[in-house]
């Protein structure tokens, strides 16, 4: 029994991050990035609707987080799958279409310079109030 229908080749998503030597290890033969990196294959692989990630470069290194956001981006494009990605680390809202910013339960909600036509449409700027 499958644990999804449509899944995707996890043997082809752990080579899409960078793991494919590394299929028959366990999880404790792996660094903290590699355990990482076949948790993100994993959700990609069970080819979800949207794909939710939590930090998804804590653990990795400038030049293997790079690759995974472009994997992450590919997927929102290519794979037509929106990608919500949660982080501290503020140079990744370069890369994203939207941007939600949360400070002390309030939000703020920003939007590339390209949308920013659209943004006032909509009224860029909600914030909740107390």
């Amino acid at each position: 029994m499958e644990m999804c229908k449509d899944h995707l080749d996890p043997q082809k998503v752990l080579e899409e991050v960078g793991l494919e030597g590394r299929m028959s290890h366990f999880p404790a033969q792996l660094s903290g990035g590699e355990q990482q990196r076949v948790s993100i294959a994993g959700a990609i692989a069970k080819n979800p609707k949207m794909l939710l990630c939590d930090e998804p470069t804590g653990a990795l290194d400038y030049v293997t987080g790079k690759k995974i956001l472009r994997l992450l981006a590919d997927v929102c494009k290519q794979r037509d799958k929106p990608v919500v990605i949660v982080t501290h680390n503020s140079a990744l809202a370069n890369i994203a279409d939207k941007v939600v910013r949360i400070r002390s339960g309030h939000h703020d909600i920003h939007l590339p310079y390209h949308l920013a036509f659209k943004a006032q449409d909509l009224g860029h700027r909600h914030e909740r109030k107390p």
